[in-house]
């Protein structure tokens, strides 16, 4: 019986580094950008809880004004006081 020759397997097993490189060179970017947009999307969630914060206290702020000088409109600007037509100043 004749000795089988070994077949010799002649597919590449690795790219090129030229071609490592230039992948590389897009992933690597492309990598970059997406931590930053997972930075950006937890500052943002952070933002938006401070800012549901803020909301709560000014409506804490605003019961308490509205304790003392009942439902008025206040210029936040100045802090003039102005009363609704129909209501009369509790004077």
């Amino acid at each position: 019986m004749a000795k089988k020759e070994k077949v010799v397997d002649l597919k590449p097993t690795s790219i090129t580094e030229e071609q490592l490189k230039a992948i590389q060179e897009i992933v690597s970017p492309i990598n970059q950008a997406q931590m930053e947009l997972g930075r950006m999307a937890t500052q943002k969630h952070m933002i938006l809880h401070e800012i549901t914060r803020l909301q709560e206290s000014l409506k804490e702020e605003q019961v308490a004004l509205e304790k003392e000088y009942g439902k008025v409109n206040i210029n936040i600007q100045t802090g003039e006081i102005s009363y609704p037509e129909d209501e009369q100043a509790d004077s």
